[in-house]
């Protein structure tokens, strides 16, 4: 496959095109069952978390259905056209390798300014998410304001902004199908673990311990979202 780098169009909007020539070419048929995602990659050359967001990008577009247990099939004739970028937001890999590297450096800024009663608000905040995944909520909100808390505390309200608009990037329409398949309650309390070390090492006063921490956070989040199986 020849992915141009240098291309505006993102990696997996890219994949994507790839697919759909097949499919307009008649390579794949309507009705017809794609490879299994190992095998696709394989053949595209390209990673898999890649092809699985091309792949949630035409299942949004009506190309493809993924039916959980059976595989995926098309749907639909592709016309010759470009699909517009902004209608299915940004990489969901990327956006996760761009939280772990900025917040890993927002708690550096931030993590000598924690008072005992700033962390005791974020225990707070872990409380009420436990208390959401318990209860079978999903305590995206409460998630929300732990990294936003943290933000918070650099002083600084263009990173505190950065941070948010980042996070909020989980309710494009891409990073909103992956949670749909891939959010469960125990990747929630997976999340909520490493929540809780995050704050365990703030508590403990030992910044890079923190750093380490968020980053390895969000590392496993993206880790969930792209390389486990789907429910």
């Amino acid at each position: 496959m020849n992915i141009n780098r240098t291309s505006e169009r993102r990696l997996y909007q890219q994949v994507a095109d790839q697919i759909r020539g097949l499919i307009q070419n008649g390579h794949f048929s309507v009705g017809s069952r794609l490879p299994a995602e190992r095998d696709l990659a394989q053949q595209l050359g390209v990673s898999r978390p890649s092809l699985r967001e091309a792949l949630i990008a035409l299942e949004i577009d009506g190309t493809v259905e993924i039916r959980m247990g059976s595989g995926i099939y098309v749907t639909a004739t592709v016309e010759r056209r470009t699909p517009s970028q902004a209608a299915t937001g940004e990489s969901a890999v990327e956006l996760m390798e761009a939280r772990a590297t900025v917040e890993a450096a927002v708690i550096g800024l931030a993590g000598a300014r924690f008072t005992t009663a700033s962390l005791r608000g974020l225990r707070l905040t872990l409380e009420a998410m436990r208390a959401d995944i318990e209860e079978g909520r999903k305590p995206l909100e409460h998630d929300r304001q732990f990294h936003l808390a943290i933000a918070a505390r650099t002083g600084n309200s263009v990173i505190v902004r950065l941070v948010g608009e980042l996070f909020d990037e989980r309710h494009s329409p891409i990073s909103s199908r992956f949670r749909a398949r891939f959010d469960t309650p125990e990747t929630w309390r997976d999340a909520l673990a490493e929540h809780e070390a995050i704050l365990a090492a703030l508590e403990a006063r030992d910044v890079p311990l923190a750093q380490m921490r968020m980053h390895a956070h969000l590392e496993e989040s993206k880790r969930r979202w792209t390389e486990s199986e789907p429910r």
